[in-house]
């Protein structure tokens, strides 16, 4: 039988040894839909004031998709990886690879780059177990370099610095700039997708699992927590998701090169895009995608080819500057405990 209970600020489900709860007070809702609210117009507005602002906000939702899962990794780990672009690298090869050998759309090659993302997670998995500390972050940040050259020796099957064409597009409506409008808002999705699934994550029991595992590690082992299984169900869950990134931007732009996502340059942005929101709390990986995307086109826009100097520039000053990151000063006036937060023991 179903039990509905009404609370002060909640609503409780229960049926047999089940239990679900839905928070009812404003204030734990007013801002949520909000800002979402504010997502699903931007892209409305832009359409008709300024087109090109639409393509700027899919760059900073897919950022902001691939923060998200880094920061599920980071708590689930206890590590910073700092080589992400690696799983987008895959995921974004696979579906061009299976989408001009075989004539296949997005829905078509999205299983199958989830599915080779999941397979190099896991044949990279036993990283989380054996290193740690430095050792991590050098090995880390050598898988996409590594993945990199390995497209540039292979240019008969990757097309070296060229890259792959001829991907077929995620939309195609007869119009481009519909398609812009639709696909910004897929993005929206995809990234929305990723905060509640994420955020669901982190409040539930697995989320205090992982917890503990990132506070002490010899702790949480002693209290009966398989540690390993735990850092290695989470770095591959997470590098599933950000593969999703890849093949988005494979069948996004119908072509798919290394030597864009698999520098250190795409990887400091999404590294920056994590920190900058907050210290990798997860609302504020959206904050962070959206500063760095748009402050990208705006030095690009003013300063011209020496923005790639600048741009680096000014987000490792706002590191400094902002300790607590961008989300930091909204938390310091409107502080709210439910809002995760995660603290990066290694």
């Amino acid at each position: 039988m179903v039990d509905i209970e009404l609370k002060r600020d909640r609503v409780v489900i229960r049926f047999k040894d089940k239990k679900w709860e839905w928070m009812i007070e404003p204030r734990y809702w007013r801002n949520s839909i909000f800002w979402v609210a504010l997502l699903l117009v931007f892209p409305a507005v832009a359409y008709f004031i300024s087109p090109g602002l639409i393509n700027t906000m899919i760059s900073a939702n897919l950022y902001a998709a691939i923060a998200l899962p880094m920061s599920l990794m980071t708590l689930g780990t206890g590590r910073v990886n700092f080589g992400p672009n690696f799983f987008v690298g895959v995921g974004g090869y696979a579906a061009a690879l299976l989408s001009i050998a075989y004539g296949w759309g997005p829905l078509a090659t999205l299983p199958f780059a989830i599915l080779i993302t999941l397979f190099a997670a896991l044949v990279f998995s036993p990283l989380v177990v054996v290193a740690r500390g430095l050792y991590y972050v050098l090995l880390s940040l050598l898988l996409p370099f590594v993945f990199f050259e390995v497209t540039i020796i292979y240019t008969d099957i990757f097309k070296g610095d060229t890259g792959l064409f001829g991907i077929k597009p995620l939309l195609d409506l007869g119009n481009a700039r519909i398609n812009f409008l639709v696909i910004a808002y897929i993005s929206i999705f995809i990234m929305v997708l990723y905060l509640l699934v994420i955020n669901k994550v982190i409040k539930s029991r697995y989320g205090l699992i992982m917890a503990a595992i990132n506070d002490d590690e010899e702790v949480a082992h002693g209290i009966g927590v398989n540690i390993n299984k735990v850092k290695i169900l989470s770095f591959v869950f997470s590098a599933g998701m950000i593969g999703v990134a890849g093949w988005f931007y494979a069948h996004y732009f119908s072509s798919f090169a290394g030597q864009t996502y698999l520098t250190f340059a795409f990887m400091l942005k999404i590294f920056l895009a994590m920190m900058i929101g907050g210290r990798t709390q997860v609302f504020g990986c959206v904050v962070g995608g959206y500063f760095v995307a748009f402050l990208e086109m705006i030095l690009i826009r003013t300063m011209g080819p020496i923005q790639a100097v600048v741009f680096p520039l000014i987000l490792i000053i706002l590191l400094f500057v902002l300790p607590e990151g961008l989300f930091g000063i909204y938390r310091k006036r409107r502080y709210r405990e439910y809002f995760p937060t995660i603290h990066v023991r290694r």
